[in-house]
């Protein structure tokens, strides 16, 4: 299955043309994305907390090629 994904503000506009174009291909849906996008403009969160922390431990030193 392909989803054709259209974001919310160009669906209006895209929606009904792409269900169209794709009517005959029954491995493609489109799709409108109704995620939020940004998050809460209220409350940002830093960057580094979306980030995975730094694995524990010590690393053995890597000798460059020469």
């Amino acid at each position: 299955m392909i989803y054709c994904v259209v974001p919310q503000a160009l669906a209006d506009e895209l929606y009904d043309r792409l269900v169209e174009y794709y009517r005959d291909d029954p491995n493609v849906e489109v799709i409108i994305d109704r995620r939020k996008q940004g998050g809460d403009p209220t409350n940002p969160q830093p960057p580094d907390r979306r980030r995975r922390r730094r694995a524990y431990g010590s690393f053995p030193s890597i000798e460059p090629p020469a």
